[in-house]
């Protein structure tokens, strides 16, 4: 992905990213203790703006943490970044720490004023490679934690887990537990099974992908048979079709697993119909207020 636009959000002000600090006492440098939100922005247009500020709202209740920014608040700092870094195509990336305390000490969890930090970068373009050949990924059990419902600045599992797909020249790693698909590394994984859609139903062992409901509004605008199920290893590796999707990423196919084809070895038919409808989507949206 390409740097960071200059202007960042830091703590109330807009400032040189080159200039921002925090204390090296804040518990999310020390304890991974925050949580954070990547979200697409088409033609200087956030993409589903309210589930991405919903999603932030459970993940720090969940770490016992209320918003210290209203909706409107977060409204007006991702308008103000956007403008900053020349609208168009872009996505942004927020986050909430706990905050600093004058001593590292794992509880009671303090009452302390909140780590805010925001940016926006470029849109990472998609290879046409991707598109037309598709992508090569390679399993690995879930190594993560168990709520991985929560959206943590807590990603070391997630970073190694990723490398191992960097090893092996892939560009996902997706993962097992107990014989069951969960997720990938930072994406949601989408299986074709007899013409059907399927994709793990959401737990404290998945992420609640933003993206994921997209896919499934998509599936049914576009006549797509789609439903939350589980899928089992033997399922995934028999798969007519794999899909990942992201904030990101949009949703790209997956061609080879573990260096063996996914169906033909090609992305496949109904991928192409929600690439397709995807995009229209987006056009669409560019011309409604957000």
């Amino acid at each position: 992905m390409a740097a960071p636009f200059p202007t960042c959000y830091l703590n109330g002000d807009y400032l040189p990213l080159s200039e921002a600090r925090i204390s090296p006492l804040d518990r999310g440098f020390l304890f991974g203790d925050g949580a954070y939100e990547v979200m697409p922005v088409y033609a200087g247009r956030p993409f589903r703006l309210q589930a991405h500020c919903a999603r932030l709202t459970r993940s720090l209740a969940e770490l016992r943490m209320g918003d210290p920014l209203s909706h409107e608040q977060w409204r007006s700092v991702f308008a103000t970044l956007i403008e900053r870094g020349g609208g168009g195509d872009q996505y942004l990336y927020w986050q909430v720490t706990r905050g600093a305390e004058p001593q590292r000490c794992h509880a009671p969890l303090p009452e302390i004023p909140r780590t805010v930090f925001a940016f926006s970068a470029p849109w990472p373009v998609v290879a046409r490679a991707t598109l037309e050949q598709g992508l090569a990924c390679v399993t690995a059990a879930d190594t993560r934690w168990a709520r991985c419902d929560i959206k943590s600045t807590a990603l070391l599992a997630n970073v190694l887990l990723r490398q191992l797909a960097v090893d092996a020249a892939a560009a996902e790693t997706i993962l097992l537990r107990d014989g069951q698909l969960t997720d990938a590394s930072a994406s949601a994984v989408h299986v074709v099974i007899a013409g059907e859609v399927r994709t793990p139903p959401n737990s404290p062992a998945i992420l609640p992908s933003t993206t994921r409901t997209v896919v499934e509004e998509l599936a049914a605008r576009a006549a797509v048979p789609c439903r939350a199920a589980a899928v089992s290893e033997h399922e995934l590796r028999g798969a007519e079709e794999i899909w990942l999707s992201a904030a990101t990423r949009e949703v790209q196919p997956v061609t080879r697993l573990d260096d063996r084809p996914v169906g033909d070895g090609r992305p496949g038919p109904l991928w192409r119909r929600i690439d397709a409808a995807f995009q229209q989507w987006k056009i669409e949206l560019r011309a409604q207020p957000w």
